[in-house]
């Protein structure tokens, strides 16, 4: 008789449109509302992006897109 080997038990993978669905719920609470800038915030986000271009120091960037707020880094 010959072993199957250890097989790790998935108790709701039988149906992978439930990882589909709760993926999407996951993401759906996860989302944020779009943040509307002032034009004094927009004028000082301008002067340190014109400021770290001159001066080559590094920033990080954070935008909207899609319900989320992402953060990178550029130098």
């Amino acid at each position: 008789m010959e072993s199957r080997g250890m097989k790790k038990w998935r108790p709701f993978a039988t149906m992978p449109e439930q990882y589909i669905g709760l993926k999407e719920m996951i993401n759906k609470q996860a989302e944020v509302a779009q943040p509307v800038l002032t034009d004094e915030q927009m004028e000082q986000i301008n002067f340190i992006l014109i400021e770290a271009l001159h001066t080559n120091k590094q920033v990080y960037l954070t935008y909207y897109k899609r319900g989320q707020c992402i953060t990178e880094a550029n130098a």
